[in-house]
Order: C-alpha cells, then sequence, then structure tokens
C-alpha cells in the first residue's frame, strides 16, 4: 500500500453551542437515535457519469500549529474544498499541527454498564466469520455476478448482497470492500433495494462487493440495535469481513469498508479494532469523539423506535442507553468511561487510511463532523483525504455524487 500525504483545509462557520438548559432533551434524543440516522432514497441517486466532471472546489492547506478544532459554539465557515492525489506524480507531506500521537486510555470502566462499546473490550474480542452460504443467484449486472447469501455473526443469520466480477480473479484474488449502509428501518429493509448506484459502480470497477444488511433486517437473525450505543453492527461487518477472507477468490490482505451516515461510526469503529481493514471510506458519517454527538445532534425524523410488552420485558442489554447516560451522564470525553468509548481519544489504533466525504448543506448530519474527525486525523499524523462538497446533502446527489464516487473507487485501488 502506498503512502500519501494528508491535507485538510482551515474552515470557519458560525454555530450556536448547546445551553445547558437542554440535557433533559438531549437524553431523550440519544434513546429515540439509538439506530442511527437515515438515508433517503439511495437506492435513487442517478446513474454515475464519469464524463464531463468539473471540480467544484480549491486545494487549501494546513499551516503548521494552526488551531483546526471548532469550539462548542463555533464552527468554521465553510469554503468550498477539494483535496486531490495527482497519480504518479509526487505529493507533497503537509506538517502535522501535532506529531504526537495518544497513548489510548488504559483505565478500566468503573462499571460493567455500556463496557461492550469501549474501544479496548471490543479488541479484546475473538470475532470471527464463517463459510458464506450462497442462498441465491439474482440477475447479472453489466460485467458482475450478483448473489444473496449468508454468514454467521455471534450466532447469528445475516444476510446480504454478494458480487462477484466476470472475469478471473487476478494472482492473489479480488479485492474486496464490506459495504455498510445507513439507517433503514430494520423493517423496511431489503437486501437488494437501497443504495443501488453505489454498489453497482463498485461492482462495475472490479471490486467484490458485499453489502450486509446487518442483525435484525430483512431476513436476517438478532435484534436491530443501532450502532451508536452497541457494538452489533460493527461486530456484523468484521465478521463480513472475516468470511470474505475464508474465500479462495478473495485476496485476504486486501479488504476496505465502506459506510455512510451511521455507518460512518462503524466503519471508524471497526477499524481501531480489526488491523486487516485495509483502506475505509466514509460518506456523510457521524460520531466519533461522542462529544460531537452532544455538541451537533442529528437530524432525523424517521425512525422512533416504540416501546413494547416485549422489548421491556427482554431488552437487548446492548441496547442500554438510558443505563449509559444515567450511570455516566451525557458524552463528555472529560468522563473516563467516555473517553473509553470516544473514537478520536482511540485514534492511536488506526493503522489504515481514511477518506471522507461530506456536503455542506447536509440537512440531516452535519459536516461538522467530518471536520472535527479531519482535524484529529491531521493532529496525528494519520492518512487521511478529505473530501467536502457544495450540495448533495446527506446521500450527495448527483452530480456530486459522481465525484465522490470516482474518488472512491481511486482511493480503494490505491490502497487496497
Amino acid at each position: 500500500m502506498g503512502q500519501y500525504s494528508s491535507k485538510f483545509p482551515i474552515l470557519r462557520q458560525s454555530f450556536i453551542g448547546m445551553n445547558a438548559r437542554k440535557s433533559i432533551l438531549f437524553i431523550f434524543i440519544f434513546i429515540i437515535f439509538l439506530a442511527g440516522c437515515s438515508i433517503t432514497g439511495a437506492g435513487d441517486v442517478a446513474a454515475p457519469q464519469s464524463q464531463g466532471l468539473q471540480p467544484t472546489a480549491t486545494i487549501s492547506m494546513i499551516p503548521s500549529g494552526t488551531a483546526l478544532s471548532p469550539t462548542a459554539a463555533e464552527m468554521p465557515t465553510l469554503d468550498p474544498l477539494l483535496i486531490t492525489r495527482q497519480p504518479n506524480t509526487p505529493t507533497q507531506t503537509i506538517p502535522s499541527i501535532n506529531t504526537h500521537t495518544p497513548t489510548p486510555p488504559e483505565t478500566e470502566v468503573v462499571s460493567d454498564i455500556g463496557k461492550v462499546i469501549t474501544i479496548d473490550y471490543l479488541r479484546e474480542l475473538d470475532i470471527t466469520g464463517s463459510e458464506i452460504t450462497f442462498e441465491q443467484t439474482l440477475t447479472d449486472g453489466s460485467n458482475y455476478h450478483q448473489h444473496l447469501v449468508s454468514y454467521i455473526s455471534e450466532g447469528s443469520q445475516i444476510f446480504g448482497l454478494l458480487t462477484i466480477p466476470f472475469e478471473e480473479p487476478p494472482e492473489g484474488g479480488y479485492k474486496a470492500i464490506v459495504f455498510n449502509h445507513g439507517y433503514i428501518p430494520p423493517g423496511a429493509y431489503r437486501t437488494t433495494e437501497r443504495y443501488i448506484a453505489y454498489v453497482e459502480h463498485l461492482a462495475r470497477s472490479g471490486f467484490v462487493v458485499f453489502k450486509i444488511d446487518y442483525r435484525g433486517h430483512g431476513q436476517s437473525q438478532g435484534q436491530p440495535s443501532g450502532t451508536y450505543f452497541s457494538p452489533g453492527y460493527t461486530i456484523d461487518a468484521i465478521a463480513a469481513l472475516k468470511s470474505l477472507q475464508r474465500m479462495d477468490i478473495i485476496d485476504p490482505l486486501g479488504i476496505g469498508m465502506w459506510g455512510h451516515s451511521m455507518a460512518g461510526n462503524l466503519v471508524l469503529r471497526a477499524m481501531l479494532v480489526e488491523p486487516d481493514i485495509k483502506a475505509g471510506v466514509i460518506w456523510a458519517g457521524a460520531v466519533y469523539s461522542y462529544d460531537d454527538f452532544a455538541k451537533y445532534g442529528i437530524t432525523d425524523n424517521t425512525y422512533r423506535p416504540p416501546a413494547t410488552p416485549q422489548t421491556e420485558q427482554t431488552p437487548d442489554p446492548r441496547r442500554g442507553t438510558r443505563s449509559i447516560i444515567d450511570t455516566y451522564g451525557l458524552p463528555d470525553t472529560q468522563v473516563e468511561y467516555w473517553k473509553q468509548v470516544s473514537l478520536t481519544e482511540n485514534i492511536a489504533y488506526l493503522e489504515s487510511p481514511v477518506q471522507l466525504h461530506h456536503a455542506q448543506d447536509d440537512p440531516v448530519v452535519t459536516i461538522g463532523y467530518s471536520i472535527d474527525l479531519a482535524a484529529v486525523l491531521q493532529e496525528n499524523g494519520k492518512d487521511f483525504e478529505f473530501y467536502s462538497y457544495e450540495g448533495g446533502e446527506h446521500n450527495l446527489y448527483s452530480p456530486y455524487f459522481n465525484q465522490a464516487i470516482l474518488r472512491t473507487v481511486e482511493f480503494f485501488r490505491d490502497n487496497l
């Protein structure tokens, strides 16, 4: 995997900080958004077009020693941003703001409540995959086969869509991508629906694409749990990677992850836990430091999980958001527990490059999440690329989609 430099612009915009009087409202928000943020009409994105693309932004660099992180009361003003690497040309290394990489916290959680979402706990788990079972042959794509398949994650059967190129595997095996969707109501989810253009473009580009359902979605077993306060979907994604590694046609050390919206949290957490993820791409992701959740919130009015006698009597122990908040308070990395949960506080574990994409007009997940994450990656000398788009909203609709997916393909080709 080639080395490359990280570049990140200075951005400024006003942001009204959260009032302390809204603490009660925050607790309510954390409970109702367990399942993460939504995707609206992702499957309706127009098919990518690679002709006539024009850059939507200009290059900007960070001078050494510049403060990047927006405060709770102030978020940077957004200027158009483009961070690129020219193929086959030298790259310029931008001096890091701080070359010191912090050591992840070692203090144990004072209670078992919420322990399952701490990074060190997840790193100690023995997450395994299984043989992939081919359940049904689907209609071929333009240059790839499609199959409905299943695998086992923590004892549950998880379904997914698997694409395989027509052409024979190259020496060493195909490169592969575990594709992690954003929030879709679990009861309405269908394996072969949504994200059609995304999967199609990656599959046409020669990758094996494994778009997994997550537990409790579609035909998959288990209970849907969201990702911010449960490890379930992260474990499902890592188990999918482990399952791909069992296939003779796959390069076991050539697998990356793609994630949208709530799956931005999933992908980055998985990369801190599993070093075999060789590259990660996140579109419109959210919740990395957990301070950022309290700072920005998420605008999502599509999901309100109803309480039922069954869920009240047999609650999933990993969905104890209420008990977590009651025990440790709202997310605050000054508290040891939240420091152990925070992805950015444990960024020292990140070994592989990350690419970020975010629209400035995203009405669901503010671009502030990506700005703050990019600042942490820059500060700690991590390999990353960050692209900001003037439009496209939460799903990066065309024409912004076209640029983003082409950059995504190039990034995976360069790093897998």
